[in-house]
């Protein structure tokens, strides 16, 4: 069991429920948002917009989340009108990774740090990196040394850190092709692995769900199937075993009804997993009405169906853990 501060968790304590699970609710979209919006609105999309929807979706979906991710850049505005009992993670990441140089490395947010997502009002630090643990290691290393450095911007601040980790295969330009499906659960299995030793400082993990649902049987459609459910239970109950951390799930751009089915895989599997941080399977279809339409058509979206997705994520989580179960306060 890993030792936290008190200070880490109380925390902890504000972002996630009373019983100690994260449902939390991913808003730090940034160029992807922005090419959503346009495409809804069949225009470019100003920052004004990019804007108006992240306090769209704050104020309108916070009251049913235990926190709420967003980013220094466009996000800071959507906390102030979120709900007062909602927590708040800041991304220290810029939007992507840098294209200058290859291995899709980190690219950190040029006016942010630690001390200031803090006096932000942050209760985490949120910092994500693209892994491959079969790239060369001298690309792994440099990666490795930034989640160190992350980490200890956390402890010295006294915040917790979350770490999201999207995985890539170095050799396959499709992530959402069959060949990556096949070779994905190595690639998370791995990747948690490792950014769950000690001198990383993480808090929890923010992890994709080891296997692309649309290869598993009774979900892949038109698609070939990869992996039986059984087989994709047998991932999660691995995944749950390779860390001693708290871990959450990303949604990775799955729909709402997609996302609920792999959490209650995960209950089935017995996996010990924390709660979620979600982000477009909740509220993404209100970008058409909100673009295209009006503010207030997104607003009534988000208000209905919005609420009924995240409402419905709420109930799949009742078999999720207490955070509490894997860390201890130091004393």
């Amino acid at each position: 069991m890993r030792t936290i501060s008190a200070a880490v968790a109380e925390h902890m304590a504000k972002l996630s429920t009373a019983d100690g699970i994260i449902s939390a609710l991913a808003i730090d979209q940034r160029g992807s948002l922005k090419k959503m919006l346009a495409d809804a609105a069949n225009k470019p999309a100003d920052e004004t917009t990019i804007v108006d929807f992240k306090k769209a979706v704050s104020s309108e979906l916070t009251p049913y989340a235990s926190a709420i991710l967003t980013d220094p850049e466009y996000g800071l505005p959507a906390t102030k009108v979120r709900d007062q009992a909602c927590g708040l993670l800041l991304s220290y990441e810029k939007t992507g990774y840098d294209t200058t140089e290859p291995g899709r490395m980190p690219d950190l947010i040029a006016n942010q740090s630690g001390l200031r997502i803090k006096n932000e009002g942050g209760d985490a630090i949120k910092f994500l990196v693209y892994y491959d643990p079969d790239e060369g290691q001298e690309i792994n290393d440099k990666k490795q040394a930034f989640v160190e450095r992350v980490g200890a911007e956390a402890l010295a601040n006294e915040l917790p850190f979350f770490l999201e980790v999207l995985t890539y295969d170095a050799n396959i330009a499709d992530a959402k092709s069959e060949e990556f499906a096949k070779v994905k659960a190595d690639k998370v299995l791995k990747t948690m692995k490792e950014f769950s030793k000690p001198q990383y400082g993480v808090t929890v993990l923010k992890v994709e769900i080891p296997f692309n649902i649309k290869f598993v049987a009774g979900f892949n459609g038109d698609n070939n199937v990869v992996y039986t459910q059984e087989e994709a239970k047998d991932l999660l109950k691995k995944q749950s075993e390779i860390t001693d951390l708290p871990y959450i799930f990303l949604s990775a751009g799955v729909t709402s009804e997609e996302f609920i089915a792999e959490i209650k895989m995960a209950e089935e599997a017995g996996a010990d997993f924390n709660g979620v941080l979600c982000g477009r399977a909740t509220w993404k279809p209100a970008i058409k009405p909100f673009a295209a339409e009006s503010e207030a058509a997104g607003r009534k979206w988000l208000s209905t169906q919005g609420k009924e997705n995240i409402e419905s994520l709420n109930e799949a989580l009742k078999k999720a853990k207490s955070w509490q179960e894997k860390l201890k306060i130091a004393k």
